[in-house]
């Protein structure tokens, strides 16, 4: 009898001892194809673009192709069941955003995915500051500027979004009711589309990501008049922090990467080492800084922390707002 059990529990052992060193083996050949990065944002959306600035120069530092997976839809819910749902064979990357992470699922009655503990996290990469932009044909020029036109009635004047439950929807929610003011929510689908509105005249104003708005400021297609970084930033010069006009006022996002839970740590933690080469590129730091977002490295524990704190805030934000669970 001792025989019969001492026997399988050393062969137990034995296979327990071997799994890291398969692990490790496994992350040696790691990637052999291209890995796919899911975005749960429209194309021209500051997530895809901050998405692509760092896929494209990672696929040079991995030796692999990372392919743009665009799942927008759904306040980003779509892409996060998608990856949650995926293999964990390494092949599946999630952009991880305050708003697809953290804000859809507080619209939804019975959330369908939880940011906390349906993951593997790799790391944060970006701190996104929102610009409060309108179309330059407005005689607006500042934050008072603009909230005493909004006060004033003359003009139709409405605030676009890229969708319920976004980040730019939650931030202009957020400065509508801190400004005082009432301006009627036109959601698009997508950071891109909203932006174009508002370069078209569509609508008049929002407080978009960094990313989808500093190509059209730089081009004179908007005219940004305030950023929501507490402190001025030398990222954004000439553009004034919102809370010098409304004090207190600070609502910006974040940026980083979750797998599929349950990938090997082994391959988590080499394309972490990749991502962390990849943002110390000339190139990237560059880019980053034309689209006025700073760049941040947390690991997995910091991270996990920044996204549970965000939860938290966002939560009481949403419930502030007046938004409701669809």
């Amino acid at each position: 009898m001792k025989t019969r059990i001492w026997f399988p529990l050393t062969m137990a052992a034995s296979l327990l001892g071997t799994a890291p060193a398969l692990a490790q083996e496994a992350a040696k050949d790691y990637p052999s194809r291209p890995i796919r990065l899911l975005v749960p944002n429209a194309p021209g959306s500051s997530v895809d673009t901050l998405g692509r600035i760092v896929g494209n120069k990672l696929g040079e530092v991995i030796g692999q192709q990372i392919v743009m997976d665009n799942r927008a839809g759904a306040g980003g819910i779509i892409a996060m069941e998608i990856g949650k749902a995926a293999n964990p064979d390494g092949y599946t990357l999630i952009s991880a955003t305050t708003a697809a992470s953290t804000i859809a699922r507080l619209l939804q009655k019975e959330p369908t995915f939880n940011p906390a503990t349906d993951y593997d996290y790799v790391l944060q990469f970006a701190e996104t500051p929102n610009i409060l932009v309108v179309n330059p044909s407005l005689p607006i020029k500042s934050v008072k500027e603009l909230i005493d036109f909004a006060k004033s009635k003359k003009a139709q004047f409405n605030m676009a979004s890229a969708g319920a439950g976004s980040q730019s929807h939650l931030s202009g929610m957020f400065f509508q009711q801190a400004a005082k003011i009432e301006s009627l929510h036109v959601p698009y689908k997508g950071g891109g589309p909203s932006a174009a509105s508002v370069v078209a005249g569509e609508s008049q104003w929002t407080l978009i990501p960094a990313p989808a708005a500093m190509s059209h400021v730089s081009a004179g297609r908007m005219r940004a008049i305030g950023h929501s970084l507490p402190k001025p930033t030398p990222l954004l010069a000439n553009i004034p922090p919102i809370a010098d006009t409304i004090p207190g006022f600070d609502y910006s996002g974040w940026q980083g990467f979750f797998m599929p839970k349950g990938t090997p740590k082994a391959i988590n933690d080499k394309l972490r080492a990749a991502v962390i080469k990849t943002m110390e590129q000339p190139d990237v730091k560059k880019q980053f800084g034309f689209q006025a977002t700073e760049i941040v490295i947390r690991g997995p524990a910091e991270f996990r922390m920044v996204v549970q704190d965000s939860m938290v805030n966002n939560a009481k934000l949403v419930k502030a707002v007046g938004l409701t669970a669809n």
